[in-house]
């Protein structure tokens, strides 16, 4: 597998936070029952997700503006409700009438009893690693946020400035699932 190259804009001296949602290739449908409201509260039932996720949604009917396709497309960003409901803040159905369509989403990765870290390089010297407890923090299935103290991003003066991020599953080999330049 080929890690993703993202390069993190982090200002030295200021604390650093983002989440990173880690997913299958694998990808959920499941059928659209009812989408109304402002912002549009979806009707999925069972729609499987845990936690707030990014989704796609297809052939809904009365409201083109939902509609996005798999990798032609950025997803939505849904906020979990409810195990049967997801809301979509930027869709409003006022004065429509949407019907139909699937939710789409890839399934995330199970971390259960992985462990995870991100180093932090200047050139070839390791300034500091983040792990469970110390800046990466599981936060739902598939999800974890990486956090940097002030202190920690004071030391990131200098260049080249870089980091990997990986992951190690009970009883297989570690996986990088991320690398780039810190600017």
């Amino acid at each position: 597998m080929q890690p993703a190259r993202q390069d993190l804009p982090v200002t030295p001296g200021t604390t650093y936070r983002d989440t990173v949602r880690i997913m299958q290739p694998v990808f959920a449908y499941r059928t659209i029952s009812k989408i109304e409201g402002a912002p549009a509260v979806l009707t999925v039932p069972a729609h499987g997700l845990d936690s707030d996720w990014p989704v796609w949604v297809r052939g809904v009917q009365g409201m083109p503006e939902a509609n996005r396709e798999p990798f032609k497309q950025l997803p939505h960003r849904a906020k979990r409700l409810t195990a049967d409901s997801l809301e979509i803040n930027p869709l409003s159905t006022t004065s429509l009438k949407p019907l139909g369509g699937e939710l789409i989403y890839q399934l995330p990765v199970d971390l259960t009893d992985a462990a995870a870290w991100l180093n932090v390089y200047r050139g070839n010297d390791l300034l500091f690693a983040l792990s469970a407890g110390t800046g990466l923090t599981l936060t739902a299935p598939g999800t974890l946020t990486r956090s940097m103290t002030a202190e920690q991003t004071a030391l990131l003066t200098g260049e080249p400035l870089h980091y990997t991020f990986d992951i190690q599953y009970p009883g297989l080999t570690t996986v990088r699932y991320g690398e780039g330049a810190i600017l």
